[in-house]
């Protein structure tokens, strides 16, 4: 042991693979630097031979543009950076409506692809085979030109159970505005999500200790609902009223409209990105072992306990890696909301870009965003992953 321990000590470090191997990482991060470094100089040399300095000072002046939808106050008078503000929730509202709802569909799509049913398998099939060899592109103009902008005229509106209400100009559907009771809910709300978390955590560790698999997120979910129930009907005001849409004139009222460019590109972005979720369920279900199931059945379990016991859980390890390309691919799509006049980021930029010129410091700018969201999903669905991953012992 004394002797190993000597001739490691007198190895040179030129020939110690620990040493060569940090030194090889900062030699890769210092040319990766000079690189980057070097393209920022030649582009500054660029710029001012073309008289045009490089600088974001620009987005504090006044737009001078109006967009067709907002989630915070905008108008013409607004600065610059207040519209791309504006435009990066609106692609942060696409990527999350549609990472949510593409889910649920391909998980569904993913299990009655493996379906015993006859109708329902190939029906699976026929959907996935035909959507993942479509266009996407020209999948969303269908839905904009061919579905949304078809829908009948405000005056001929379609009236849907729940209040709902279908036109040309937009959908509109019942929302609720806040009261002066809200801010009052809003801390309910708080305790009953920090409850659900504790409900969440005993029921891990019980689970841990016993060998039982109760249903854990079910009954957090339930937990949270019951404390914003009780909340709801304790407070003497209603937290919220509904606020029905209506037709006013020629255009619609009330409610929340939802605008034919959202829903053609959230739908077109759901329907897509579903399909290509849908396959990679169904190879993560295939990759667990027939014997799996079969020991499964032999213990007792039905098909739903099968599948939420035994398969998912092992297939999620497959599922995963996968899942978060297609995330990373919806969010990244949502750029082709300008072929349907959606007001994305990039859609915002672009107009910025013709009215200031600044298109270096723009392409930038929505480089580093995407980016940005990228990164942040990569890192969520990684640690994630490391959460369920099979640990060795």
């Amino acid at each position: 042991m004394q002797r190993e321990h000597n001739q490691a000590a007198t190895i040179p470090f030129w020939r110690d693979e620990r040493i060569l191997k940090i030194l090889g990482q900062i030699v890769f991060a210092l040319s990766v630097f000079y690189v980057g470094m070097l393209i920022y100089q030649n582009m500054k040399v660029g710029l001012a031979k073309q008289g045009i300095s490089f600088s974001y000072s620009f987005l504090t002046n006044i737009s001078g543009f109006d967009l067709a939808e907002t989630s915070i106050p905008y108008d013409r008078n607004s600065a610059y950076w207040q519209a791309f503000l504006a435009g990066l929730l609106n692609t942060l509202k696409v990527g999350v409506v549609g990472i949510i709802f593409s889910t649920i569909l391909g998980v569904i799509l993913g299990v009655a692809r493996l379906s015993t049913n006859f109708i329902i398998n190939r029906l699976a099939t026929f959907y996935l085979e035909l959507i993942r060899n479509l266009s996407l592109l020209v999948f969303l103009i269908f839905w904009y030109l061919g579905v949304f902008l078809k829908l009948p005229r405000v005056k001929d509106a379609i009236l849907w159970p729940g209040d709902i209400i279908l036109t040309n100009r937009g959908v509109g559907i019942p929302w609720g505005i806040p009261t002066a009771s809200f801010p009052t809910f809003r801390l309910i709300l708080l305790f009953g999500l920090i409850l659900a978390v504790i409900v969440f955590i005993a029921l891990r560790v019980h689970s841990q200790r016993t060998g039982r698999a109760p249903l854990t997120l079910l009954w957090s979910l339930l937990t949270f609902v019951l404390v914003a129930i009780a909340g709801w009907f304790i407070l003497p005001v209603r937290p919220l009223t509904l606020d029905l849409a209506f037709v006013k004139g020629l255009n619609l009222a009330g409610g929340k409209i939802l605008t034919p460019e959202f829903m053609a590109l959230t739908s077109g972005l759901v329907l897509y990105t579903a399909a290509f979720i849908g396959e990679v369920v169904r190879a993560g279900i295939q990759s667990v072992s027939k014997g799996q199931v079969e020991a499964s059945r032999a213990l007792g379990l039905n098909g739903f306990q099968t599948l939420r016991l035994i398969v998912f859980p092992q297939a999620l390890r497959v599922i995963i890696p996968p899942l978060t390309s297609q995330y990373l691919n919806l969010v990244k799509n949502s750029s082709l909301a300008i072929a349907v006049g959606y007001p994305d980021v990039f859609y915002v930029s672009n107009t910025i870009q013709n009215q200031t010129g600044r298109a270096v410091e723009m392409i930038s700018l929505v480089m580093l965003t995407y980016l940005s969201i990228s990164l942040l999903t990569s890192a969520l669905m990684n640690w994630y992953n490391q959460r369920i991953k099979l640990v060795e012992r």
